[in-house]
């Protein structure tokens, strides 16, 4: 195998023409050089240079050695460089996949102050639910996943194999038409709720609504069901039913003509961030983790 080390004594010895002049150029001893030759001729199985007295002149394989040092150097000292802005943060690039609530509320911020502080990082952004979020993340699709899930529900994931970051815990709360009778509550129970019409949100959060709603003794009457959040807090708005959202979409949408009322006992999902072992040890990776977690701590 050939070294970077030795190819750059090689160069000097073909640039100066003797052991000790290679020496001086490179900051060491005349038998460190020819040390170093001798470990390159051995590692390439052919002399490379031809000695006679005070003379010294390259072989032909020493002569195509040379030719091809200087692009072979040049590109690990690329290399070099490139790695070392990656991992000062002066370079790099994160590739983030949240859930649509997270992607308006916490993303943002996360990736102002990211971007202030290490200009140079560039970080993509894609949307998707747990858990084909974290199911990306494993398949190597993206660095870090924002995910959800919610205490006590049967089947709750966990996520033994990966970098857990605790973001916040966010509850659910009820989304009433101004006019309903419970629109000016301080709280109420799900169970107030059960002779309604419902509008559900994403398959996941509407399966969590079920299982509530039944544990309170009822089967919700889904009337109409959409991923979008702004459309769910506009059927409410326009008096077609209720719903129940998370906080964090609740704070990602206008809620003209719909009031939200907190929900006791309280029903709540845990927020995090995730990453792979590997990639949490990634500079840039890293400095996203923190600043997701400062964000939610706003």
């Amino acid at each position: 195998m050939i070294e970077a080390r030795h190819l750059r004594v090689l160069r000097a010895v073909a640039a100066t023409g003797s052991f000790s002049a290679a020496g001086r150029e490179l900051g060491c001893t005349q038998p460190a050089v020819s040390q170093q030759m001798k470990a390159l001729e051995a590692s390439v199985g052919t002399p490379l240079l031809v000695r006679s007295g005070r003379e010294m002149r390259l072989t032909q394989a020493g002569d195509a050695l040379v030719r091809h040092a200087a692009g072979i150097l040049a590109g690990l000292t690329a290399a070099e460089e490139e790695v070392a802005a990656i991992a000062g943060l002066r370079a790099g690039r994160v590739r983030l996949v949240s859930f649509p609530s997270g992607s308006s509320t916490l993303v943002p911020t996360a990736l102002a102050a990211l971007r202030a502080a290490h200009p140079g990082t560039r970080v993509s952004l894609e949307e998707a639910e747990p858990p084909e979020s974290v199911d990306k993340l494993r398949a190597g699709d993206c660095d870090v996943a924002l995910a959800f899930r919610y205490e006590d529900a049967p089947g709750a994931e966990e996520w033994p194999d990966l970098v857990v970051r605790p973001l916040l815990t966010d509850r659910l709360v009820a989304l009433l038409p101004e006019r309903h009778r419970l629109a000016r509550a301080d709280s109420l129970a799900i169970g107030e709720l059960a002779r309604e019409p419902w509008i559900a949100g994403c398959p996941r959060c509407r399966g969590r609504l079920v299982e509530v709603c039944e544990a309170a003794g009822f089967t919700p009457r889904i009337d109409f069901a959409t991923d979008d959040y702004p459309a769910v807090a506009g059927l409410v708005g326009a008096g077609l039913g209720v719903a129940v959202l998370p906080q964090l979409a609740i704070e990602s949408v206008r809620q003209r003509g719909a009031r939200a009322v907190t929900l006791e006992p309280a029903v709540r999902r845990e927020v995090v961030a995730l990453t792979l072992p590997d990639l949490a040890q990634v500079p840039a990776v890293a400095a996203t983790l923190e600043q997701l977690g400062r964000a939610a701590a706003r």
